[in-house]
């Protein structure tokens, strides 16, 4: 990917990908064990009608890895997004958020409501509903945090990718799972746990109580062969008021790497729609 940056950002340097030649800005964020570079299909497909904004994520890619975890608090990621749209001259941008970055995204958006124009939320959620459910959470994901630096990341990134969420991805052709597999395996062990310790789904705020509230467009994606994501997505949507719900046919939980043409399609078609009503 070209256009690479490397932007100090409250002490943290951030490793981001500027490409595109479209007037409407669209930042994208990435999953757990992604970078910028799980977007480089979909760049590369729409980047003559938007300018895309791909960050590597705090303990992710080329992206530092602070020590404290408590650096990767989701309030504190969701800062360092805004003084880096700050940097760009960025006043407003779309948000497309993958997992965990479509978590972030969400908390960015409740966080900073004038930088967001819509937003994209694949396979995401607004965190737990309850203390006792991220105090298991959390206690799960600070286990596994663990367990990536007593086994080493390539072996955690094997049982990784044999996790249930993962299983459809099994029917990729082998070119698809190398890219994913290169991908996890360019990451670094203490970012990884930080990132699950800091901003896994049990440390992060629960979200919920905010979504009636929301007044930006909503674009919520999930595959409907991951029933766990496409139940959260229900939920979501029952909770919002301007929002759209898709479910796509034949996909799990990574819906951007099992069915790339749908998915840009899709994203492609909801932006063009905003821009035509914003209008």
């Amino acid at each position: 990917m070209s256009n690479e940056h490397f932007v100090q950002i409250n002490d943290v340097t951030y490793h981001v990908v500027l490409e595109g030649a479209g007037e409407e800005s669209v930042l994208l964020l990435h999953g757990f064990t992604g970078s910028a570079n799980t977007w480089s299909g979909l760049i590369e497909a729409y980047k003559e009608l938007y300018s895309f904004i791909a960050v590597d994520l705090l303990g992710h890619g080329q992206t530092d890895s602070p020590e404290q975890h408590e650096r990767y608090r989701m309030e504190t990621a969701a800062d360092d997004l805004k003084a880096l749209l700050d940097f760009l001259g960025k006043k407003s941008v779309h948000l497309l958020g993958y997992s965990m970055g479509g978590r972030l995204a969400l908390g960015f958006a409740v966080r900073y409501p004038e930088y967001v124009e819509s937003l994209i939320l694949e396979s995401s959620s607004p965190g737990l509903r309850t203390t006792s459910e991220q105090e298991v959470r959390k206690k799960h994901d600070a286990e596994l945090a663990d367990r990536i630096c007593a086994i080493g990341l390539e072996r955690f990134v094997d049982e990784w990718s044999r996790i249930p969420l993962f299983a459809t991805q099994e029917r990729l052709p082998q070119e698809a799972k190398d890219r994913v597999r290169a991908e996890r395996t360019a990451q670094k062990t203490a970012g990884l746990a930080g990132s699950l310790k800091g901003m896994g789904t049990g440390s992060q705020p629960s979200l919920w109580g905010e979504l009636a509230n929301m007044q930006w467009p909503v674009l919520l994606l999930a595959g409907e062969l991951d029933p766990k994501f496409v139940h959260i997505a229900e939920q979501m949507a029952n909770s919002m008021k301007n929002h759209e719900l898709i479910i796509i046919k034949d996909a799990g939980h990574a819906i951007h790497v099992e069915n790339p043409a749908e998915f840009g399609r899709i994203v492609n078609e909801y932006l063009k729609r905003r821009k035509y009503n914003d209008n």
